[in-house]
């Protein structure tokens, strides 16, 4: 492959485990190797940033305990997402908070969603099993689903049934029978009583196991009889092909290429079956761990081949173009802001809609998402004062751009090496030509031109693939 080529994979690889590299980075990058890149983001070392947690308090000392408010909540995740240096660690938080959605809208509870996405960060990229041992204990996913109301002598399903439902095996696995004997195995699993919030304000929510409210009768779950308890439920379900199979389902939806929605899984043939069947076959292999499923796919041609293949999420597009123009890089006035704008797009993080999560693909898009993406990323890359557009610029008026088809090319290369159809170039190449050759003797009015290409080439069809 060429010099280019090989940046535009990086390219593809650092939009899809994190999001989005500057061109100096994909430089460092390519010059690394793409296998070796594909092992640090999996295994980063430990001397890198989680984001820049403790300069954000500095300034703003709320976006640590929110309380009911999502707005500061949001944009302490927003910010970790554009300042971290382990961006596959928020890449997969934000993956397992589609997964295990949980929302602030019944919680009212902030602070215990942050603690949610910090178990993701800590757990996420590990074993599968631990992982769901982890949700089922954790007090925000516990409130979410009510199993602080599931007792011995008054069961409450809903915990149990979105276990297999929702979060491991998909429906039509399992019976009525597997929920109800699932949900007995999970009574007393609930949330140590709180001190009232006066007058210190709010105390954070704990597990607490309540041996006294657990069912601890013999009971048959799939198959499998004795007197089980929810590790052995999460044991029995780990173990079934069906959850191999819907997880790295999720996988590949969220990393390779848009699937069908998932309530159609059923009746709906994968996208890549061939792929599909190598990811399970890692999963099995590897006793339920997730790393190693990352790095096969990472590092096959059918993640290789998958560029552009899949519609961003609204928290990409923001996440991405953040960090492409540099904005936000210090916790600066008006970054409460940055938290909400996936919010006008259709995601609203720390908030989805459901325990469904959000619908994906061609659902992100709308008349009314889309004016909201191209807004948001026109006012951007227009702003050519901003840091990252300034590096950009410079970048191309070194390469000597000057034709408007050497703008157009230049200005899709540095917004993540876009792969426009003939037609869509022709089209912005058309609109270029109207001013004629770029004019660097007037420097201030040749960028402003580039942003304003820029700005055009974030409207299209093809940036909003990732």
């Amino acid at each position: 492959m060429s010099h280019k080529d090989d940046l535009a994979l990086m390219s593809h690889l650092m939009r899809r485990a994190g999001f989005g590299a500057s061109r100096d980075e994909l430089e460092q990058k390519v010059a690394q190797g793409y296998e070796a890149v594909v092992e640090e983001l999996l295994s980063p070392p430990e001397e890198l940033e989680s984001g820049k947690m403790a300069l954000m308090l500095r300034y703003h000392p709320s976006f640590l305990l929110p309380g009911g408010n999502p707005l500061s909540g949001q944009a302490n995740w927003m910010y970790q997402m554009i300042s971290t240096q382990k961006p596959l660690e928020e890449k997969i938080a934000l993956f397992w908070h589609q997964v295990f959605a949980t929302g602030n809208s019944k919680l009212d509870n902030c602070d215990q969603m942050l603690e949610q996405i910090k178990m993701f960060r800590q757990y996420g990229l590990g074993s599968y099993k631990e992982l769901l041992v982890q949700i089922s204990k954790n007090p925000a996913m516990i409130f979410w689903l009510d199993n602080n109301e599931n007792h011995r002598e008054a069961v409450n399903e809903n915990w149990g049934r979105e276990l297999l439902e929702l979060f491991s095996m998909g429906v039509s696995n399992y019976t009525e029978v597997d929920v109800r004997e699932a949900s007995r195995a999970f009574t007393g699993w609930t949330i140590r009583a709180k001190l009232p919030r006066q007058p210190y304000g709010r105390y954070p929510w704990h597990f607490e196991y309540r041996e006294e409210d657990h069912d601890d009768g013999d009971k048959t779950f799939l198959g499998e009889s004795g007197n089980l308890n929810g590790e052995d439920i999460i044991d029995i379900v780990v173990q079934q092909p069906a959850t191999a199979r819907f997880i790295c389902r999720h996988l590949y939806n969220f990393f390779v290429a848009d699937e069908p929605q998932v309530p159609s899984w059923t009746i709906e043939p994968a996208r890549d079956e061939e792929a599909l069947d190598a990811m399970i076959a890692t999963f099995e292999e590897n006793n339920y761990e997730i790393k190693p499923v990352l790095r096969m796919m990472f590092n096959s041609e059918f993640f290789k081949n998958a560029r552009f293949s899949k519609i961003k999420s609204p928290a990409e597009v923001v996440a991405g173009t953040l960090k492409m123009v540099e904005e936000f890089q210090f916790p600066e006035p008006g970054i409460l802001q940055i938290g909400k704008e996936p919010s006008y797009m259709g995601q609203a993080i720390l908030d989805p809609p459901s325990v469904e999560g959000w619908h994906t693909g061609t659902e992100w898009i709308n008349s009314g998402s889309l004016l909201a993406r191209v807004n948001f990323v026109a006012d951007r890359v227009a702003n050519t004062e901003l840091p990252g557009m300034r590096k950009i610029l410079d970048l191309i008026q070194a390469e000597g751009v000057k034709t408007p088809e050497q703008m157009v090319d230049a200005a899709a290369e540095h917004m993540g090496f876009v792969e426009l159809n003939q037609e869509t170039r022709q089209q912005l190449v058309d609109n270029a030509k109207s001013d004629g050759d770029l004019d660097w003797s007037n420097e201030a009015a040749a960028k402003q031109r580039l942003g304003e290409i820029m700005a055009l080439i974030g409207a299209t069809t093809e940036y909003q693939f990732g």
